[in-house]
């Protein structure tokens, strides 16, 4: 990879593993019937800000040498795909089917310092669920489920979906007494949101001067110790010997998730209550995912359910959704080897005779990319030997020897020298040559693409 720093661009063959997945997860939502969407890359700073965003990670959008007044001062770009679906919906909610299952794969940008996992510039795949004024709470098991499948079928490490529920946890803190003066639910939600990042007894720490005693501090820790790949989260909450209504209301949501999930390759889904989720538009249902071996990277796919992603005065429009943070997931993988087999898309090189003959390279190549397969034509005529090495350079697996009149010290290896000579095709893996014929020969289906190599152990 190169490029300035946290702007990562990829190599031929790592595009090709970034392509691999986008089409995967354009595969799997379009099964679901989500439709694709794309939005413009700025929106107002007002919208931009409006949920809190810190004034110095949003990036402004100027005009060089423009005149006082006329240069656009009003617009960034964004930061995530939150923001640009909020607008759309309201902008279109005319035009629009609800409930409305939109998935959408862009660059964001977000001016924050580079490190592993995390870039100024950087590739998001979301899927949200939109309704008009009520959402029906199974629509928070789909996304859960479809990012489950999403996830289980991409070349990666084993991932962990974790999934919390925040009125579990703000109904647990309101039955121990944390009701808001003089601190809330949401100052605990956001210190105990750090319980990856920060050592416990540093979080029980800043849970205390908050002001929470230290009964409430170690009910609040032993709470979010909780973790199980079932239901049987539910009784070890009760054993904590906390009440709230909303607190049942909360368990009865996240037990369905967790109960309806099926299993999937790949994926392990487990009720984990130490995941609160920072932001506070989140409602209900929120989750983050982990991926073995990169804990350092922290969640590479989080979301939730905010019941009121958008208003007109009139409606009110709810939405859950989950956000994969590809760039986040996918670059620190090529850093360690993961790449694919070939440079380029072509299966076949046609090899090149003499410049004269080209035309007929040219045909060949024609015939076989009208069936598919992709094709391209030597560059020189160059001894077949040194064609052969090109296209093993590229990860290309077949060289195509079009027919010739007559052998000759350029004719394909296996020609019968002084004879005419049929179309002949070697596998250069295998060393492997045949006749065949351009009209109907056709690669192993395994070879019309770059296949995803694993790194090296």
């Amino acid at each position: 990879m190169t490029g300035m720093s946290g702007f990562p661009e990829l190599l031929p063959a790592e595009r090709n593993v970034e392509l691999h997945i986008l089409d995967h997860l354009r595969h799997v939502f379009e099964l679901h019937g989500f439709a694709n969407i794309e939005t413009r890359a700025v929106e107002t700073t007002d919208a931009l800000l409006q949920k809190g965003e810190i004034d110095k990670e949003v990036y402004g959008l100027t005009r060089l040498n423009v005149t006082d007044g006329d240069g656009d001062t009003d617009l960034g770009l964004h930061f995530d795909l939150t923001v640009p679906i909020a607008r759309y919906v309201l902008e279109n909610a005319g035009h629009l089917e609800f409930p409305f299952r939109r998935y959408q794969i862009q660059k964001v940008w977000r001016g924050e310092r580079p490190q592993q996992g995390r870039f100024r510039e950087f590739t998001q795949a979301d899927i949200d669920i939109v309704a008009k004024d009520e959402l029906p709470f199974h629509f928070d098991v789909e996304v859960a489920q479809v990012m489950a499948e999403a996830l289980g079928g991409l070349p990666v490490p084993h991932l962990t979906l974790q999934i919390s529920n925040r009125k579990v946890l703000e109904g647990f803190y309101l039955g121990l007494g944390v009701t808001g003066s003089p601190v809330g639910p949401t100052a605990v939600m956001q210190v105990v949101d750090k319980l990856d990042r920060v050592p416990a007894d540093a979080v029980a720490t800043q849970l205390g001067e908050l002001g929470l005693t230290e009964e409430q501090v170690t009910s609040v820790l032993a709470l979010a110790e909780i973790s199980t790949a079932d239901t049987s989260f539910v009784e070890r909450v009760r054993e904590l010997g906390v009440t709230h209504e909303l607190l049942d209301t909360g368990l009865a949501e996240l037990a369905q998730v967790i109960g309806s999930v099926r299993p999937v390759d790949g994926v392990t889904v487990v009720a984990d209550l130490r995941i609160a989720r920072g932001l506070d538009y989140y409602t209900g249902t929120v989750f983050e995912t982990r991926m073995a071996g990169y804990d350092q990277l922290g969640s590479i796919c989080s979301g939730g359910r905010y019941d009121q992603l958008a208003s007109d005065g009139r409606h009110t429009y709810p939405g859950t959704g989950i956000s994969l943070g590809v760039s986040r997931l996918l670059v620190p993988l090529l850093a360690d080897g993961l790449t694919s087999d070939r440079s380029v898309p072509s299966a076949v090189l046609v090899a090149l005779v003499d410049e004269e003959s080209r035309e007929t390279s040219n045909e060949v190549a024609s015939l076989l990319r009208a069936r598919g397969i992709p094709t391209e034509v030597a560059a020189t005529a160059q001894k077949f030997g040194k064609q052969i090495r090109y296209a093993e350079r590229r990860g290309i697996p077949f060289v195509w020897f079009p027919a010739t009149e007559r052998g000759d010290a350029q004719s394909a290896p296996h020609e019968v020298p002084g004879a005419e000579s049929a179309h002949q095709v070697r596998d250069i893996r295998s060393g492997e040559q045949v006749e065949a014929d351009p009209d109907d020969w056709t690669p192993p289906i395994d070879d019309l693409a770059p296949h995803i190599t694993e790194p090296h152990t």
